[in-house]
C-alpha cells in the first residue's frame, strides 16, 4: 500500500471519528460553535451550535458518576424522562490525586456515554467547596492545612472549610480548573457536548456569619476595596433593594471600613444556631425573615470574599476555554434565615452586586431552588438582568411552564434525577412538552410575547394580554366543565385530587398562538385588545409538535375537541397551535 493510499485511509477514519464521537477525543477546536450565551430582548439564552438551547436537565447525585460503571445503568432512564443534558459533579479530589497529576479518563468516558445517548453535559467542578464546606479538595489539601488555611469562627474554632483568605488555595484551585477546561476544550471542542461549567457549590461560611481568622480579621478591619466602592457608586440606582437600604443606612459612605460602610457586625457573644426556628425567632420573623439581610456586612464581606476567589478561578478556566459558567446558591429561607445558618457570603440574591462587582467573569448566579416560594425566587434572581438557571430543584412539573415560559430560563434541573427519571413521571411529561414546543418558545423568549400562568381548583378567571388580545384562563382539571371558583372555599375542602395545572402560552403571530399545559386543563376565552371586534372565533386548531424545527400536526381539532368552534380547551400534555379570527 503506497504512502497517498496509507494517507487518504487515514484521513477517512479521522473524520469519520468526528461525526460519531465515539473514537478518540482529540479534536481540533471549532472557535465559532462554542456554546455560548447571547440576549434575546429581555432573556438571555445558550445558544448550542448557532441555535437557543432549553436545557432539559438532571443533575446526579454528588457521589454517582465517580465511576463509569456506577452511572452506566442510569443513562437509559435518563433518556426515557425526555432529559436532553445531565448535570455532573467533577471531584478536585479524584481529578487531581496527587499534586500536579491530573486524571482525564472519567472525564473522557462521561462525554462519550453522554454523545452515546445523545445527551448534552455541564459539569459542576467541585474545588475548594461543596455545600459550604470542603470535602472534594484533594487529599494533600487537607493535610497541608498550614500552607492551605482554613476558616476559623468566633471561639477560634477551626472548621474543616477553605478559607478564602488562602491565596495559595486559590491558586491550586485555579490551576486544577484551568487544566479541566484545557482537557475540555482539547477532547470536546468541536462536538459541543458539555455546554456550560459550574464552578464550587454552594460556598459561603457556616456555623458563624463570617470567617474570624486572624488574615480575616485584618481585612475586615481595614478599608473597603476602592474595586467595590466604585461599582457601588456607579450602580447606586439599580442596586438590589436590600443592599441598596443598608448602604443608605450609613449615609451612602464612598470610604471607609467595613463597618463604616455597611454597619456593625453579629456581636460575638451572639451563638449562631442551627436553625432559626420559632423560637428564637418570633413566628412573623419565622415567615419574613430569609427576605431580609441580618448583619449584612459580615454577609457583604464574605460575599466579596469568595466573589474574588471564584473569579480567579473562573479567569483560569476561560483562558483555556470560554464556556458560559454560573455558580450557584445555597437559598436563605425560613428555617435558615441567619446567614451562618446558610452560607453566608454565597450569591444569594441580596448580594447579587456584590458579586458581579468581585466576579465579572462569572455569567449567572444561580438558585438551588426548594422552596415553595418559586416564582417569587426566580423573580429576585432575574434582577438586573441576570439569566435563570437552575442546577437543583425538586420534580415540580408546573414549575418547569414557569420557568420557562415566565422566567426565561436558561435551563431546569431536579436534584439526584437518577432516583426519579422515569418515562411514566409528570417532569417527563412537562419535559417532553417544553420539548415539543423548543422552536417556538427560543423564538418569543426576552418579548412580552411569552408567558406561564399556574392554576387551582377554586382559582377565580386569570386574565392575561398576549399579543393583539385579552387572554382569560379557567381551570378545567382533567374534566371539560371549568370548575366554578369558591371564594369560601379553604385549600382543605378543595378536592385533594385536583392537580394544579400551567400553561405556557406563546404569541407566534397577531393571531396565531402555542399552547401547552401540565398537571390539570385550562380553557382559555379570547377577547381583542383593540375595540369594536369583541367577537373571536376558533379557526384552525392543531394538536401536534416540532420536528427539525417545523410544525406538524398530529391531530386537526374541531366539533366536540373545540366546543364547536367556541370553546378552547388546553389538556395537559398535548400542545396546540391555534388561530383565531374576530367578526362583528
Amino acid at each position: 500500500m503506497n504512502s497517498l493510499v496509507r494517507f487518504l485511509i487515514a484521513s477517512a477514519c479521522s473524520v469519520l471519528v468526528v461525526i460519531l464521537g465515539y473514537g478518540s477525543l482529540g479534536y481540533a477546536q471549532s472557535e465559532s460553535g462554542v456554546p455560548h450565551l447571547r440576549k434575546q430582548g429581555s432573556a438571555t439564552q445558550l445558544i448550542v451550535d448557532g441555535q437557543p438551547f432549553l436545557a432539559l436537565a438532571g443533575e446526579l447525585g454528588n457521589n454517582t458518576a465517580t465511576s463509569l460503571e456506577n452511572v452506566q445503568p442510569i443513562w437509559p432512564k435518563l433518556v426515557s424522562g425526555n432529559l436532553n443534558c445531565v448535570l455532573v459533579a467533577v471531584s478536585w479530589a479524584q481529578m487531581e490525586p496527587v499534586e500536579g497529576r491530573s486524571e482525564f479518563a472519567l472525564i473522557d468516558g462521561l462525554i462519550q456515554e453522554a454523545r452515546r445517548n445523545h445527551l448534552k453535559l455541564v459539569f459542576l467542578w467541585f474545588g475548594s467547596w461543596k455545600n459550604g464546606l470542603s470535602s472534594y479538595a484533594p487529599y494533600w489539601v487537607k493535610t497541608d492545612y498550614k500552607h492551605y488555611p482554613r476558616i476559623q469562627i468566633t471561639g477560634g474554632k477551626t472548621l474543616e472549610l477553605l478559607s478564602t483568605f488562602g491565596d495559595a488555595t486559590r491558586d491550586a484551585d485555579a490551576r486544577a480548573y484551568g487544566a479541566l477546561m484545557r482537557h475540555i476544550k482539547e477532547v470536546d471542542g468541536v462536538l459541543h457536548t458539555v455546554l456550560m461549567m459550574q464552578v464550587e457549590n454552594e460556598v459561603g461560611v457556616l456555623r458563624d456569619s463570617r470567617d474570624r481568622s486572624a488574615r480575616a480579621n485584618t481585612a475586615f478591619a481595614g478599608p473597603v476595596p476602592k474595586e467595590l466602592m466604585n461599582y457601588l457608586q456607579q450602580h447606586k440606582e439599580s442596586l438590589s433593594p436590600e443592599l441598596r437600604e443598608v448602604w443608605a443606612g450609613q449615609g451612602f459612605r464612598t470610604s471607609g471600613t467595613w463597618e463604616e460602610v455597611f454597619g456593625p457586625g453579629k456581636p460575638d457573644s451572639f451563638d449562631m444556631p442551627i436553625q432559626t426556628k420559632s423560637p428564637p425567632m418570633s413566628v412573623e420573623e419565622h415567615e419574613t425573615s430569609w427576605r431580609k439581610l441580618h448583619w449584612p456586612v459580615d454577609e457583604i464581606f464574605m460575599a466579596w470574599n469568595y466573589a474574588r476567589y471564584v473569579n480567579t478561578v473562573v479567569e483560569a478556566g476561560k483562558k483555556e476555554y470560554d464556556l458560559p459558567v454560573f455558580v450557584n446558591a445555597w437559598l436563605q429561607q425560613p428555617n435558615h434565615a441567619w446567614p451562618g445558618t446558610y452560607p453566608s457570603g454565597g450569591p444569594v440574591p441580596q448580594v447579587h452586586d456584590i458579586w458581579r462587582a468581585g466576579a465579572p467573569a462569572a455569567d449567572v448566579l444561580a438558585p438551588d431552588l426548594y422552596l415553595e416560594y418559586f416564582d417569587e425566587v426566580c423573580t429576585r434572581f432575574t434582577r438586573n438582568g441576570n439569566p435563570l438557571f437552575i442546577p437543583e430543584t425538586s420534580t415540580n412539573a408546573t414549575n418547569v411552564l414557569s420557568a420557562f415560559g415566565k422566567f426565561n430560563a436558561i435551563g431546569f434541573s431536579p436534584f439526584f434525577i437518577e432516583r426519579s427519571a422515569a418515562a411514566d413521571t409528570e417532569l417527563a411529561a412537562a419535559y417532553g412538552l417544553v420539548s415539543q414546543l423548543a422552536p417556538a418558545i427560543g423564538a418569543q423568549q426576552g418579548k412580552e410575547t411569552i408567558t406561564a400562568a399556574r392554576m387551582n381548583q377554586g382559582d377565580a378567571p386569570l386574565d392575561l394580554k398576549l399579543g393583539n388580545y385579552t387572554l382569560t384562563l379557567t381551570y378545567v382539571g382533567l374534566g371539560r366543565v371549568p370548575i366554578a371558583p369558591d371564594p369560601s372555599a379553604t385549600a382543605a375542602a378543595r378536592d385533594p385530587k385536583a392537580p394544579e395545572a400551567a400553561v405556557i402560552l406563546i404569541a407566534a403571530g397577531p393571531d396565531e398562538f402555542y399552547f401547552g399545559a401540565v398537571g390539570g386543563g385550562i380553557q382559555i376565552a379570547f377577547t381583542p385588545i383593540t375595540p369594536g371586534r369583541q367577537i373571536v372565533g376558533l379557526g384552525d386548531v392543531q394538536q401536534g409538535k416540532f420536528v427539525q424545527g417545523q410544525w406538524r400536526v398530529v391531530r386537526q381539532l374541531g366539533g366536540d375537541d373545540t366546543g364547536q368552534g367556541e370553546i378552547l380547551t388546553v389538556r395537559p400534555n398535548a400542545p396546540l397551535r391555534v388561530t383565531v379570527y374576530h367578526y362583528e
